[in-house]
């Protein structure tokens, strides 16, 4: 068998819709066996990306490879694709459009009876296996194009903002689907512009704006790259000699402790020295930037998008 290091290659493709360039010269390599997040604000790209890559739309220029194939075509079999705008049959019940779909991506009858409640299961919607599609919630609908996504269980899983729509919970479940993928060997790689929900879930980032890459790395390598310059403490005593310490920019009230800015070249650890020599430290933590903090560093707030 084929050891295939990189689920998906892009190579400096283009993509034009009349005088607007919705991508430009934008390369990336996901590789096997990883979580990739494609963020950045609405029309920034990633939904023309992705189509590119299933062969939706074509590229103006540049190359695509999917599982090792140059011919698009003879990978698809093995992928999953959830588009954003989503549509199943409203008057088949639950149970029914899950086996169709599957029966369409080439799923037995006998894999079906076996896949078809151990999916339902799995995204908790086993209670509707005989309700009509037009019966669910937005978000029951939303879990069930995730299953119908999944239901040939594909080598690489493409997912366009799917979490949109979702509560708390059911957003909880699907990233512990997505995770669960993954140590089952698969390739995950989602689209969203809400740059939290990438932070605790993906390996890799890939950062769009305008059509363009602006960071494409590991997310500790990236989080390492763009240090946040801030300390956060909790501390019993008088702080107050903390603004007037020599490496220390600014101080602020955060929760029940403070957030202290360092100078330029500023110390972690000469701070928490000048600290426990006056008073009892019971928090010191180096401040991990988000990435809607990067974010905004490097494309300014009005293209900010998170909530």
């Amino acid at each position: 068998m084929l050891l295939i290091m990189d689920a998906v290659f892009v190579n400096r493709v283009n993509k034009s819709f009349g005088a607007v360039r919705a991508v430009g010269d934008l390369s990336v390599r996901v590789p096997a066996g990883s979580i990739y997040g494609f963020l950045g604000p609405n029309g920034a790209g990633k939904t023309t990306t992705l189509r590119m890559i299933m062969d939706i739309i074509r590229p103006d220029s540049g190359d695509i490879e999917l599982l090792g194939q140059r011919s698009i075509g003879r990978a698809k079999s093995r992928v999953g694709y959830m588009p954003e705008e989503r549509g199943l049959y409203r008057k088949m019940t639950v149970a029914k459009v899950l086996a169709y779909f599957g029966a369409i991506k080439g799923v037995s009858n006998a894999e079906l009876a076996e896949r078809v409640p151990r999916w339902l299961s799995r995204v908790k919607l086993a209670e509707t296996a005989g309700k009509k599609v037009e019966e669910l919630s937005r978000g029951m609908h939303q879990k069930l194009q995730f299953a119908v996504t999944a239901i040939n269980e594909p080598e690489l899983m493409i997912l366009d903002e799917p979490f949109s729509g979702l509560d708390p919970l059911n957003t909880d479940l699907l990233k512990g689907v997505i995770l669960e993928m993954r140590e089952e060997g698969k390739t995950v790689i989602f689209s969203t512009h809400v740059m939290h929900e990438a932070e605790k879930l993906c390996d890799y980032i890939l950062l769009i704006n305008k059509g363009q890459a602006i960071l494409d790395d590991r997310l500790a390598a990236i989080q390492a790259r763009y240090k946040s310059g801030a300390v956060c403490i909790e501390a019993e005593g008088d702080t107050g000699f903390i603004q007037r310490l020599p490496m220390v920019a600014s101080v602020k009230a955060e929760g029940k402790g403070l957030e202290i800015g360092l100078t330029d070249g500023g110390d972690p650890q000469e701070l928490l020295k000048a600290l426990v020599n006056r008073v009892r430290v019971n928090r010191f933590e180096v401040k991990v930037p988000s990435l809607h903090e990067i974010f905004v560093k490097l494309i300014g707030s009005a293209n900010a998008e998170d909530s």
